[in-house]
């Protein structure tokens, strides 16, 4: 039986998984491969009635620079009793290429252990996918799906700022990012928003929807004494990952609720959410200023993958034919900036209980601090006497003091 390697996509869409399943597919069935594609990620895996689906050259072609995913994914995380090695053994599998974030290169690593323990050789190598960009590669590496995303979210926010500047009004921009401000912030930078907020400012403070309501109260008053009427804040929906559920619930937003009794955020806009909050904030003090509500999300997703994710997908791909042949396994495949493929094990970048650990957006950095010291407006202390024609207050809304960062 001719040796095979299956690819299974897991989690959600990001642009890219087209050209990365594409890329594996054809180096591999040029060198004698059978590539088989697995719907539905690990449900399909363990599944009995699973679908699969033998991919030759033309489909791969068909499928390059197409957004989405050929292959329809899943976000079902299998116990360990759900395991099996007949699929494995039956198609005499060689490589399992896994294509995800965090949560499917976890749930590949601990596949690797199974089958490694059944005395099964069978080599796993992850193609790391999200628009998050969220996971631990090396410096200067995205996750394939960041910067096509980016792009498209830079679209849709370029024509929200400049409808606030036609309009004269205020937007409240919400952008994915589950625990990493890096979507928002790529977003808001290149966009020149006057407020950027994401979950990683809020190092020496615990997050609230206070205080993103004055952050963001704080740039429309900073922008009301410069003698601008209109503007944009873009925040990252991270930060709802490190408040509490009584906090969540302090929004006054009505929410349904998970059989454990936790608000289902997935149900609701957070744009409209952050917008609520800050509507409710500004009529306190009698602000007549009005703000509107927009999301990045589901938009962002299936979209075309630019020319630079399109290239680096290619290399990706190529990688995992490359580590494969090295002998490498239950690892990630990187590409550095200069092109060059290497393996990033697991087992160096994940907690004691075998969870990858986040990439967060260091905010000390010299990027960062340039886009918040120059780019970003809001209250300072110089400010806090005019802003007190706005706000009796205004001392709580200088953006050091709300931040803890004084």
């Amino acid at each position: 039986m001719k040796e095979s390697v299956v690819i299974l996509c897991g989690g959600g869409p990001a642009p890219g998984i087209n050209t990365v399943i594409s890329s594996v597919g054809k180096v591999f069935l040029k060198n004698g491969y059978r590539v088989i594609g697995l719907h539905e990620g690990y449900k399909g895996l363990f599944s009995k009635d699973r679908k699969m689906v033998d991919l030759d050259f033309e489909t791969l072609d068909g499928i390059f620079t197409r957004g989405g995913s050929h292959l329809k994914m899943s976000r079902f995380k299998p116990k360990k009793s759900d395991f099996s090695t007949d699929f494995f053994v039956e198609n005499n599998v060689k490589l399992l290429v896994t294509i995800g974030g965090d949560d499917t290169a976890s749930t590949a690593n601990r596949i690797s252990k199974y089958l490694e323990e059944n005395k099964i050789n069978i080599s796993n190598i992850h193609v790391p996918k999200t628009i998050d960009n969220d996971l631990p590669l090396p410096e200067g590496s995205p996750t394939f799906g960041f910067h096509s995303a980016k792009d498209e979210g830079v679209k849709i926010a370029t024509t929200v700022y400049e409808d606030a500047r036609t309009s004269q009004n205020w937007f409240v921009l919400a952008a994915m990012g589950r625990e990493a401000g890096h979507l928002a912030f790529g977003i808001g930078t290149a966009c020149h928003f006057p407020m950027i907020i994401i979950p990683e400012m809020f190092n020496k403070t615990s997050i609230s929807a206070e205080k993103i309501a004055q952050l963001v109260i704080s740039s429309i008053i900073k922008r009301r004494i410069m003698g601008l009427n209109y503007g944009a804040a873009i925040i990252s929906e991270g930060v709802f990952h490190f408040m509490s559920d009584e906090e969540i619930k302090s929004t006054g937003v009505n929410f349904t609720y998970d059989a454990h009794g936790h608000p289902e955020l997935f149900n609701v806009s957070k744009a409209h959410v952050f917008n609520m909050v800050i509507q409710r904030k500004m009529k306190t003090y009698n602000l007549n200023i009005g703000t509107r509500p927009v999301e990045l999300g589901f938009e962002i997703r299936c979209c075309r993958p630019i020319g630079f994710d399109l290239s680096l997908c290619t290399l990706l791909g190529n990688g995992v034919y490359t580590l494969f042949k090295q002998g490498h396994s239950k690892c990630m495949v990187t590409v550095d900036p200069i092109g060059d493929a290497s393996p990033l094990f697991l087992k160096d970048v994940e907690d004691e209980n075998g969870k990858v650990k986040p990439r967060l957006v260091d905010v000390n950095s010299q990027r960062v601090q340039s886009v918040l010291n120059y780019n970003l407006h809001y209250l300072t202390a110089e400010d806090v006497e005019a802003a007190k024609a706005y706000l009796s207050d205004a001392e709580n809304y200088v953006f050091t003091r709300i931040l803890n960062w004084e």
